[in-house]
């Protein structure tokens, strides 16, 4: 049967102060008053039973994940101890979906980006599962048409069509599944554009189907410790020895992305895996740092994106934004810079320094321990 489990681990440092540890960015409100979180469960709703549908994040956001997914039954949720990044998410919730179900095709999708049309989302994704259905090896990841050379992001160079892959109805047409040369994670800006010009790049979404199956034997492959260490837990997690497994299996596993791990190494065609790409044609938003999530915010006249109670004057091109709808941001001859206001911090930096937030709560940490991190 089809599954479906929303990663929803990021720490989201380069949202600071608005995404804390224990708030992170994947429950902020972007659309209508929803969370990423929310809006990334809605987009599965009709496509996968609600008692299919997995969240895998970190232990201590339980509970307020909960809030945001009253539908969520409590056993789909994978809490993990510490964050080991992707490879080790992907792999427990894999290995806890094969113990219910040993032939499982399972799509994992993200937690904090905006995807609009969802009706195109979900097109791709049921071409992906139809894909891994008929081709029980192959690993099919997601890739959206870039619009920009976008340095912060990773891409995806496709190969040749699937010599079977079913064709994309309507306008444009087309072959909807495309074999994969090779990964690029964050490209300097020459290198980005010569692959926006060449057309046969794709930003990387960060989301896949597989069958569950098919994915562990991958990880058993290239990551045996990490391997190791989620089948074990997997075994023990209907049981009362869950918690213990888990924190002792945890901190022995690396730290490594899937895409390391294992998408790189399968697309080099260092096994039988094979793997494919679907173009998603979406407006997407990886809500990654503070010039992504303003594309969610409203814009005045001087290209001020903000959802605060402001006064700008002679200011352009600013980000603005408060959780207090009370407080009044104002700004004099203030341009291209961010501007954050939360109950106990300010944070101001150039857009142009948005990436180096993450670098800022470093520092936080340095001075002032876990108190405003």
């Amino acid at each position: 049967m089809r599954y479906a489990v929303i990663n929803a681990g990021g720490a989201g440092t380069r949202l600071w102060p608005l995404s804390r540890a224990s708030f992170p960015k994947q429950l902020l409100s972007v659309r209508g008053g929803k969370s990423l979180l929310r809006l990334a469960y809605e987009r599965l709703e009709g496509f996968v039973p609600d008692e299919r549908i997995f969240v895998c994040a970190g232990t201590t956001h339980q509970q307020v994940i909960m809030e945001h997914l009253p539908e969520l039954p409590e056993e789909n949720f994978l809490g993990e101890p510490v964050a080991r990044d992707t490879a080790n998410a992907i792999g427990l919730a894999c290995a806890v979906i094969v113990e219910r179900d040993p032939e499982a095709v399972a799509a994992f999708v993200t937690a904090d980006h905006v995807i609009e049309p969802v009706e195109s989302f979900r097109e791709a994704l049921g071409t992906a599962f139809d894909t891994v259905e008929a081709h029980p090896q192959m690993l099919a990841t997601f890739g959206v048409p870039p619009t920009s050379a976008h340095t912060g992001l990773g891409y995806i160079e496709r190969a040749e069509p699937l010599p079977d892959a079913p064709n994309r109805a309507g306008p444009g047409g087309g072959p909807a599944v495309f074999g994969v040369s090779a990964f690029t994670e964050k490209p300097d800006a020459a290198t980005a554009q010569a692959y926006v010009a060449g057309g046969r790049h794709l930003w990387n979404s960060g989301m896949f189907v597989w069958r569950a199956d098919t994915l562990l034997t991958q990880l058993h492959r290239h990551l045996p410790g990490a391997y190791d260490g989620v089948t074990r837990i997997a075994k023990a997690w209907d049981t009362a020895e869950r918690t213990t497994v888990a924190e002792k299996a945890y901190a022995e596993l690396p730290k490594i992305s899937i895409d390391y791990a294992v998408m790189e190494p399968a697309a080099r065609g260092e096994d039988d895996a094979r793997v494919v790409v679907v173009p998603m044609a979406v407006d997407w938003i990886d809500v990654g740092a503070w010039p992504a999530l303003a594309r969610t915010l409203a814009n005045d006249p001087a290209h001020n994106a903000s959802n605060a109670v402001t006064v700008l004057v002679d200011s352009e091109g600013n980000i603005v934004v408060s959780d207090d709808p009370e407080h009044l941001v104002a700004t004099v001859g203030l341009r291209d810079t961010i501007v954050v206001h939360t109950p106990d911090v300010t944070m101001v930096c150039p857009k142009n320094d948005a990436e180096r937030v993450k670098d800022l709560v470093a520092r936080v940490r340095q001075t002032h321990g876990d108190r405003y991190a």
